[in-house]
């Protein structure tokens, strides 16, 4: 198989939540600080992981670097309880990431686990194991928030 484009070598995966007094778009930037990637351009893209791909810890990124994402994000307001998550299976072909986010309370886990299982169920592979970051927050009332779990791919 021939490959073209862009493929990643490495990935990490951070989370952050943050609040606001001003807007929820406010929020959002304090939850990537938070993440330690308010810094950087963000592209978000979909939800393949090459076969070879290594997972590694979070790392320091120059400032104005634009990195690809998989992201996902929860806003809210004063009184609501919200999340953000990611889950991310490795298969005997290659890897597989979906995103999810919640106002309920409900389990998020729960749901990123029946996502990735049919993901996997559709494309007729087989999950060797799945990892899961979830962040999640309790708006205060008066205020708006946000949560973001991301996973930065690393060409």
């Amino acid at each position: 198989m021939t490959a073209i484009g862009l493929k990643p070598r490495k990935f990490f995966v951070v989370k952050g939540s943050g609040l606001s007094k001003t807007s929820k778009l406010n929020a959002f930037d304090a939850a990537l600080k938070r993440a330690g990637i308010s810094h950087c351009n963000l592209v978000p893209v979909s939800s393949i992981l090459p076969r070879d791909v290594e997972e590694i810890e979070a790392i320091d990124i120059e400032p104005g670097t634009i990195i690809f994402v998989i992201m996902a994000r929860q806003d809210g307001e004063g009184g609501e309880r919200i999340s953000a998550g990611l889950a991310w299976a490795k298969t005997e072909d290659y890897g597989l990431v979906v995103e999810g986010h919640d106002n309920t309370g409900v389990d998020l886990k729960v749901q990123l686990r029946e996502k990735v299982r049919e993901m996997a169920e559709i494309r007729k592979l087989s999950i060797k194991q799945v990892k899961y970051y979830v962040e999640e927050l309790k708006i205060p009332p008066g205020l708006y928030g946000s949560c973001i779990v991301a996973l930065v791919l690393l060409l």
